[in-house]
């Protein structure tokens, strides 16, 4: 199974405005529309950062066709808010640049897995990663980073690229920490044709006890890696454990 951690940094709207407060802004108010600056992706498993920027490529679609390959290879990709911003907006750019879908794949927003799991008093990444002793985000200026950025400034796309690069980094161990609390993760097992743990893929796992739905009774396990709860696919017999068809 091939999983993908991503992470993108995008270029600000650009409006005509008259005030700072509570604005209604018209559409013919919008001067420009914001769009991708930057990727991090990185192969779960694998050493690599892959970072490219539209100043790498001086060309956007140049640098969305590596992004789009990466997502076409992907079985899952995992990020955090993707669901709502990074996954909707390169797909905003594919199509602008006519490029067709990537190949379907899973998406884990670890930002809903934190919201649903647990109760932090914020559930910013910088936060969540801080409170569970995984480090923190590259500090920098503000919203001046991404319009220096914006003017190609070669010491404000510095910056961006090791804060981009750092984000996905936390993103890996994050998503290594709260692996076992994720209850929507795609099944390796299903991918990768083996009885194993749903999340993590180990295969060491240890029978306990029974999983009671309204209607039956499974055999219950517990990965001795990650610590996931998973159960078998074929009822319990009479208290008595059943082959192992399947973990979910």
């Amino acid at each position: 199974m091939k999983i993908l951690l991503l992470d993108i940094e995008t270029a600000p709207n650009t409006a005509h405005v008259w005030g700072l407060f509570d604005q209604n802004i018209a559409i013919n108010q919008i001067q420009a529309s914001g769009y991708t600056l930057c990727w991090t992706a990185k192969w779960l498993g694998s050493k690599e950062l892959m970072f490219e920027s539209v100043q790498d490529k001086r060309s956007p679609k140049v640098m969305l066709k590596r992004i789009h390959m990466l997502l076409d290879q992907a079985d899952a990709v995992v990020h955090y808010n993707g669901k709502k911003f990074d996954i909707p907006t390169l797909n905003k750019e594919f199509v602008i640049f006519g490029m067709a879908p990537p190949s379907p794949y899973k998406q884990v927003d670890l930002y809903h897995s934190v919201r649903r799991a647990f109760r932090f008093p914020s559930n910013k990444l910088d936060y969540i990663t801080q409170a569970l002793g995984l480090g923190q985000k590259v500090r920098h200026p503000g919203h001046t980073l991404w319009t220096d950025c914006m003017k190609n400034d070669p010491a404000a796309w510095r910056k961006m690229e090791k804060y981009n690069r750092q984000d996905v980094k936390l993103l890996e161990k994050l998503y290594d920490r709260v692996l076992p609390w994720i209850t929507n993760h795609p099944n390796v097992g299903a991918y990768d044709g083996i009885t194993c743990c749903p999340n993590c893929g180990h295969t060491h796992l240890q029978h306990r006890g029974t999983a009671i739905t309204r209607d039956t009774q499974y055999e219950r396990y517990q990965c001795m890696s990650c610590a996931k709860w998973a159960r078998g696919r074929t009822r319990a017999k009479g208290g008595t454990s059943v082959t192992l068809q399947g973990i979910s």
